[in-house]
């Protein structure tokens, strides 16, 4: 079972205990978000929006960093001109708590065998 999610503008597929680095989120470490899915797969796909307004998709916030420095280097020749910059991305550490479609517990699987038989009586 997985799901496709989106959060900061970028898609991820996601399973339950998954980590993963995404853009920073607002909420403070320990926090528990809901992360909007796009796709929910377990022995079937679901697309339309309906059935993915079921799907919740939880996650923990473990950690905020700062990711790698990236060295950006601009140079035009026989001008002299040179100018060097960095940037280090925001970034968040989740992990994948929760995935689940409401309505596929036990006590949805028990209920459709009794309409099964209250259909055939």
């Amino acid at each position: 079972m997985y799901a496709i999610v989106k959060t900061g503008g970028k898609q991820y597929r996601v399973e339950k205990g998954q980590t993963l680095l995404v853009e920073r989120l607002p909420e403070d470490e320990g926090a528990t978000v809901e992360l909007e899915p796009l796709l929910y797969r377990s022995d079937d796909a679901v697309f339309d929006a309906s059935s993915l307004s079921k799907v919740s998709v939880k996650a923990k916030i473990v950690e905020h960093l700062r990711g790698e420095k990236i060295r950006v280097f601009k140079y035009k020749p026989k001008r002299g001109y040179k100018r060097t910059t960095g940037h280090r991305q925001e970034l968040t550490r989740i992990e994948v708590t929760e995935i689940k479609q409401a309505g596929t517990g036990a006590a949805a699987t028990k209920s459709a065998p009794a309409k099964a038989e209250a259909q055939e009586a």
